[in-house]
């Protein structure tokens, strides 16, 4: 098993800030069309978690013209470029999936303040 633990140490990504769920990112997602290669920007908030060594993931939600857009992003995923943390919410639960049934203020995340 050690050989294991030791290719999956050479995989993971440390170069990304501390987020958590409630928490509203932006996410930059290195996109292949054809030839070419383009960095799209993908901003929501963060409605999970799934902690692990390479197999850690997270989903982050938003709202695009009055539609539900989620999207799961591996963690130590090449395909993203950066990860940008614009506000941090104060939520009281990891997985805040209720926030899928709210819609205009009540779907609302109040700010988590540093001391």
């Amino acid at each position: 098993m050690q050989i294991i633990e030791k290719i999956e140490k050479e995989q993971i990504r440390l170069d990304y800030p501390e987020f958590a769920s409630g928490d509203t990112v932006t996410v930059y997602v290195k996109i292949k069309e054809g030839e070419k290669e383009r960095i799209q920007a993908f901003q929501g908030v963060v409605i999970s978690r799934r902690n692990g060594t390479t197999n850690a993931s997270f989903t982050v939600r938003k709202v695009s013209y009055g539609v539900g857009v989620e999207r799961i992003f591996p963690l130590n995923s090449p395909i993203i470029d950066r990860i940008e943390v614009n506000t941090m919410g104060r939520v009281r639960r990891s997985k805040i999936y209720y926030l899928r049934k709210l819609r205009g203020k009540a779907a609302r995340i109040k700010e988590r303040r540093l001391r």
